[in-house]
């Protein structure tokens, strides 16, 4: 089996998430987006398909390097082409990025399960059917009755227990509101959705990298007396030697990096300077479930914890197969706007949460994104 095609459509859909100014979502009102659909084929017609951003996709990328890479070889020699890519990076101008990777990545991987007629965390090695999960909210705004006050956040925390999330984690105001980083703020938020759920609920803070490392010490400080279950990037993640020190000075788990440049290198990296109390990845920070599977497996040889970033198919099948992890990131959240609204381009989420906070994986072939086809192909650029 061969692969001969590699193809990317450009479809519109409706949306009501906007972006600000620094890249945070935010609900808006409804308005067309583009989105792309990867899809590489064989010559026994098998297909694995990806969702994706429409710029991580372009032409140039898929011309100049993916197919470069990919065209004439077995899909299933997934390690052997995500190095190949992985390679290509140096060379690349820093166009070929991580989340390039992934999505060629994610592609092979449904490819083979779809071919093979099982779930990709079946074909990993599955060691649950279902992932708890924790509410986490979009980025504070200044929308009357959103995310504007901690008194928003105390009320919108009750509506996410009521829904069946066991675990929240809050991600406050951040620029370009207007007088936003301030850990004061961080801390009466915090401080509301605790009295919100009381004390037997996780709750974790994303701080988002906007702190000195004295504000980092303070506020962590007090998410310690809150009783938080972690706290998150709230300092740049370059200065590897600030979190060593901030996690030397806490007793609250720190955890990280999220998006550090480096894949599962970064990552050993942070272990061995003592930097995170529990390490992070996702398919989208590092290239992929294959170079995710590596920095989980790093982790439970030091005998840590990794929790996976950020929602989707990928991820989640990252949660199934993994004993050192206890939480999928559902979101991000917020009351002006649905999550379980299904997508046009959807025929159901890949991410549906029952009323105890559990998500279930799929037991169709391949990822799990039930994907309109007919919807994506009415609706090209």
């Amino acid at each position: 089996m061969k692969i001969t095609d590699i193809s990317v459509r450009v479809f519109t859909h409706s949306s009501r998430e906007v972006k600000d100014s620094d890249g945070h979502t935010h609900p808006g009102d409804p308005h067309p987006v583009r989105q792309a659909l990867l899809t590489i084929t064989t010559d026994d017609a098998s297909q694995g398909h990806c969702l994706a951003p429409t710029e991580v996709v372009r032409p140039f990328l898929i011309d100049r390097f993916v197919k470069v890479v990919l065209m004439g070889q077995d899909p299933f020699d997934r390690e052997k082409l995500w190095q190949g890519l992985a390679h290509w990076q140096r060379g690349s101008g820093a166009m070929l990025t991580d989340r390039t990777l992934a999505i060629v990545d994610l592609a092979l991987w449904d490819l083979a399960g779809r071919k093979l007629g099982v779930p990709v965390y079946k074909l990993i090695g599955a060691y649950r059917d279902k992932v708890p999960a924790y509410g986490s909210t979009m980025c504070g705004d200044e929308l009357p009755g959103g995310l504007a006050t901690p008194e928003d956040y105390h009320n919108y925390a009750k509506w996410l227990i009521e829904r069946g999330y066991k675990a929240i984690k809050l991600h406050t105001w951040m620029k370009p509101v207007s007088w936003a980083p301030d850990p004061k703020m961080d801390v009466k938020a915090c401080a509301a959705v605790r009295a919100a759920v009381g004390p037997d609920i996780p709750i974790m803070l994303d701080a988002y990298h906007g702190y000195s490392r004295s504000e980092a010490l303070w506020l962590g400080q007090q998410l310690q007396k809150l009783e938080f279950a972690w706290y998150e990037e709230p300092m740049n993640e370059a200065s590897i030697s600030s979190y060593a020190w901030l996690a030397a000075n806490l007793d609250i788990p720190v955890i990280g990096p999220e998006t550090a440049d480096g894949k599962h290198h970064t990552r050993a990296e942070w272990i061995k300077a003592g930097a995170c109390d529990i390490t992070r990845t996702g398919v989208h920070d590092v290239g992929g479930i294959t170079p995710s599977l590596k920095i989980i497996h790093l982790a439970e040889s030091f005998g840590m914890d990794c929790e996976i970033h950020g929602n989707g198919v990928g991820n989640l099948t990252l949660c199934a197969v993994q004993k050192n992890g206890r939480w999928y990131e559902r979101g991000l959240l917020h009351p002006f706007i649905n999550y379980d609204d299904v997508p046009e381009y959807l025929n159901a989420r890949g991410d549906a949460m029952d009323a105890d906070g559990f998500v279930h994986l799929s037991q169709a072939p391949g990822l799990g994104d039930d994907i309109n086809f007919d919807y994506v192909n009415s609706h090209l650029v």
